[in-house]
């Protein structure tokens, strides 16, 4: 059994609250070069290899990267989704994650290594969990995380013994607490038959000046590192991005919300009213205000709002991967369902973009880059397409 599938409501109230105790990490040591050689040589900025780096959250890092969409089968390689199976019952999450599967979890199929050739040397730096204080260098208030240095010292590293054309940046949504906001609205569909939207967007009023303050540090204190490192701003350029709703609208839910199904076949546990409010009011109101940061901080802007739209967990448009429908980026969900009971993988993978997802917005950040570091831009799937059919449209 999957998670909250299956259950009676007694057994499903306890794997509810098991997701809470494994603190849904989310909607986050310098061995992260990968791509490439990592270089050991110090160079002046243009003399070495190319780089192009991630840094920040889970949606940046590769989480969930180790699923081809979502499948009830719950052994072997669960129809074809599961990457880290080897043989048997046997799974090998490092397959996928290598040294950081538990922890960081950065994917062989995150963004920075699905954009193809953007640069030599993909350099994901970015980390499952992590908030901007993560980012932030230690001697700005930056803490270690993971057992690793503040990802802004990192970067100077890297900065020194590459050319570094592009950073990526995704953070902000743990700070917010999308990790918070998931467990509550899954608490109150299966405990207390009620709606999260309006506590939970009181509670992202009271936090998101804030929020974008740190983000703005952050942006700040890569530039203070690049500057130290000797590069000039407009030698690279920082891409600051946006997060897609991982659940579709009320309307779009293939599962009715008045029996269980959304909770045990779907794994997307949400009342129709909450994920309009999730999916048309947060999810547009924190790429709104990033898009302003990014604007103030001269980093470019890629909205991912609609990324994931019609591939979300529960679409009608997207389906389960079966032994008839194998698993497909033209047909499956491109994000992960809700597993709290951690029969498939961990459930810090939850609500991420798959493995198709991350090829999909590798492709967003490839074409992004593509345009002039001064465009600001959107970036959605086509209808029945694969990642290559992903385009760019003006950010809203």
């Amino acid at each position: 059994m999957i998670g909250f599938r299956n259950t009676g409501k007694d057994r499903t109230r306890g794997r509810v609250r098991r997701l809470a105790g494994a603190g849904l990490a989310l909607p986050l040591a310098l061995t992260a070069l990968v791509g490439g050689a990592a270089g050991t040589a110090v160079a002046s900025p243009g003399t070495g290899p190319t780089a192009v780096v991630s840094m920040g959250d889970s949606y940046i890092s590769g989480e969930a990267g180790r699923w081809k969409g979502n499948s009830l089968t719950n052994s072997g390689s669960r129809t074809g989704t599961d990457r880290a199976w080897t043989t048997g019952s046997t799974y090998d999450p490092s397959k996928v994650y290598g040294a950081t599967a538990g922890g960081c979890h950065r994917s062989d199929s995150a963004e920075v290594r699905s954009a193809g050739a953007i640069a030599e040397v993909a350099v994901n730096l970015a980390c499952s969990g992590a908030t901007t204080e993560n980012v932030f260098r230690a001697r700005n208030g930056g803490v270690a995380f993971k057992g690793e240095a503040p990802q802004a010292d990192q970067l100077a590293a890297v900065a020194a013994s590459h050319d570094v054309k592009v950073i990526a940046l995704s953070v902000g949504g743990n700070d917010l607490g999308f990790a918070d906001i998931i467990q509550e609205c899954a608490y109150d569909f299966v405990l207390w038959n009620s709606y999260c939207y309006d506590d939970q967007q009181y509670a992202v009023d009271q936090k998101i000046d804030g929020v974008m303050a740190n983000v703005g540090k952050s942006v700040d204190e890569i530039r203070a590192v690049m500057r130290a490192a000797g590069y000039g701003d407009s030698a690279y350029r920082i891409v600051l991005q946006s997060y897609p709703s991982p659940i579709p609208r009320g309307a779009e839910n293939r599962y009715t919300q008045s029996d269980w199904s959304r909770l045990n076949t779907g794994g997307c546990p949400f009342w129709n009213r909450d994920s309009d409010w999730a999916r048309d009011s947060l999810v547009p109101q924190i790429a709104n205000r990033l898009k302003a940061v990014a604007a103030d901080k001269g980093a470019q802007f890629l909205d991912l709002r609609d990324m994931l739209q019609g591939r979300e967990v529960c679409s009608k448009a997207s389906k389960q991967v079966t032994t008839t429908a194998p698993a497909s980026a033209k047909t499956s969900e491109w994000a992960r369902w809700i597993d709290s009971s951690e029969t498939q993988g961990l459930v810090q993978e939850s609500m991420h973009p798959n493995y198709f997802g991350q090829l999909a917005v590798g492709r967003c950040l490839a074409l992004t880059v593509a345009q002039p570091a001064t465009s600001n831009v959107g970036c959605k799937n086509t209808a029945g397409g694969d990642q290559t059919g992903m385009y760019l449209t003006p950010a809203s």
